[in-house]
């Protein structure tokens, strides 16, 4: 699975996440070694953390729709 980054690599200060992808360090080190379900599940988490920095509401991934309608 392709990585979460988007070339914006700058850490914030003060939560410690990348304002890019929205990943901490910890989690920007471990992507290659995780399962393609710990990066999903990542993923998801990824999504609400930038719902939750810039404000704007997350909306469904297509990958979790197909999941949901399963």
């Amino acid at each position: 699975m392709p990585s979460p980054c988007v070339s914006i690599c700058q850490m914030d200060q003060q939560n410690g996440v990348c304002l890019g992808c929205r990943r901490t360090r910890a989690e920007i080190a471990a992507w290659r070694s995780m399962d393609q379900d710990d990066q999903l599940a990542l993923l998801d988490i990824l999504r609400d953390r930038r719902a939750a920095a810039t404000g704007v509401a997350r909306r469904p991934s297509r990958r979790n729709m197909k999941r949901l309608s399963a």
